[in-house]
């Protein structure tokens, strides 16, 4: 008996990003992105691995998609590759590559899925990083060019359309700490870079509607919720900066226009030129705000506490406790009044294996910890519902295992497995239940 029911039209689907299961990283006439030079350059991905071939998905498409209609999905979230449609960043456009993302359009049109486009997924074309990368401002131009180029194609088709995934990982993660390509470590670039990138955004948006008034344009923020273990004055300030300087640092502009005050303050002459008219470029008025969101940061007694006592973790080190996505989803909800949100990303890595015992013709992944992960966090995002939050839609990361970028093959996030060997693709046991859930549009006992 379902105990749980989501409203009629409630959007469950699946996430993946360009670079992490394409594949066919120089095929076709596609440009090297900083992703590519990145993952080839010894060291900085753990396991070794490259996107080069990943899940092949560039040729195996048809047989995803068709596994995308097993499942049930109503939508599906891909990334377009930038340097797969215009290798050099600006100039000269691919055809083949324009071509691809249209059979894939056509494809998911004809399973009776929604394309849900991001227009960038971290991989910006080499070429445009030798100029500067995200430190120099023309980058936003060009990326308002190229989406442009890739709304007058598939436009007609796709109705739902992210600026950016996870700007702030692009920024502090890809210039401040160096972990993810272009592997800077520069606080001031990062600070200017993440400005850029509302910058980037906003000319975006304004090309995309200039286009097509119609389509649904939004941005995907990732947001963890910052909880203290005490109810301390210390503790309470502690996670009220680390929620202005990461979350807010980008929620501000977009739904206030201006930069939390306190964080501002907080980095002194590190902050980032602001030309005149920014703010307001930056808060253009969206249709949507993706919500990515896996886990918590926890502040006891002046500190980050990892590990939580007594908490679970996922094989990212992520802790598990689905509480706190009601409590950051009420928040977003109540400080910033957004458009619609989508849950655009949510799961959960584990160490997967084939189980024997399905036989050699049938192989099996049995995955509960992930099924609880989900089940536990559906229900916290309904119970938000109940609170008010404008919830329309739930992507599970992942559809497939892929390249989990610096964490290369080792973490395994997918509904579907993949043996990269072999290319072979075996639904989980979480996908199964998956499409369970959305079959019925809601939870079981």
């Amino acid at each position: 008996m379902t105990t749980l029911e989501f409203p009629a039209g409630f959007l469950w689907g699946a996430a993946t990003a360009a670079y992490q299961i394409e594949g066919a990283w120089n095929e076709d006439g596609k440009g090297e992105s900083i992703w590519d030079r990145f993952s080839h350059t010894p060291g900085k991905i753990r396991d070794g691995a490259t996107g080069d071939v990943a899940c092949d998905h560039y040729h195996r498409y048809r047989e995803d998609v068709a596994l995308m209609r097993q499942l049930g999905l109503k939508a599906y979230r891909f990334s377009i590759a930038w340097p797969r449609v215009i290798p050099g960043g600006f100039g000269a456009v691919n055809p083949a590559g324009l071509d691809f993302y249209d059979r894939l359009v056509d494809e998911l049109l004809a399973a009776n899925i929604q394309p849900f486009v991001t227009l960038y997924h971290w991989d910006l074309p080499q070429a445009l990083q030798d100029r500067g990368g995200w430190g120099n401002r023309d980058t936003c131009g060009y990326l308002a060019d190229y989406a442009a180029l890739v709304v007058r194609r598939l436009g007609d088709r796709a109705r739902h359309w992210a600026t950016f995934n996870e700007p702030s990982v692009v920024a502090f993660a890809g210039h401040r700490t160096g972990e993810h390509a272009p592997g800077l470590q520069d606080e001031r670039l990062a600070l200017q870079v993440a400005h850029h990138l509302l910058a980037a955004h906003g000319l975006t948006v304004q090309a995309v509607r200039a286009l097509n008034p119609q389509l649904n344009v939004g941005i995907v923020i990732d947001c963890w919720p910052v909880e203290t273990l005490s109810d301390s004055e210390q503790d309470r300030a502690l996670a009220e900066m680390i929620w202005q300087t990461s979350p807010g640092w980008f929620l501000g502009p977009l739904f206030q226009a201006c930069y939390p005050p306190q964080a501002w303050r907080s980095y002194g002459d590190q902050a980032p030129e602001v030309r005149p008219g920014d703010m307001a470029l930056a808060s253009q008025r969206l249709d949507f705000l993706g919500i990515n969101t896996y886990s918590r940061i926890v502040v006891k007694n002046g500190e980050v506490v990892q590990p939580v006592p007594g908490s679970e973790y996922t094989e990212m080190s992520w802790e598990i406790h689905a509480p706190a996505l009601r409590r950051m989803l009420a928040r977003v909800q109540r400080d910033y009044a957004p458009p619609p949100i989508y849950i655009t990303e949510n799961g959960a890595a584990f160490a997967d294996e084939l189980s024997p015992d399905g036989g050699a013709n049938d192989a099996r992944v049995h995955d509960p910890r992930r099924i609880a992960y989900l089940r536990d966090h559906f229900t916290q995002a309904r119970l938000a519902m109940d609170d008010g939050v404008g919830l329309r839609g739930y992507f599970v990361w992942t559809l497939m295992d892929n390249f989990e970028w610096a964490n290369g093959n080792h973490v395994r996030f997918g509904l579907i497995y993949t043996d990269y060997p072999t290319q072979q693709r075996i639904i989980k046991d979480s996908g199964k239940w998956y499409a369970q859930v959305i079959a019925q549009n809601g939870l079981e006992d």
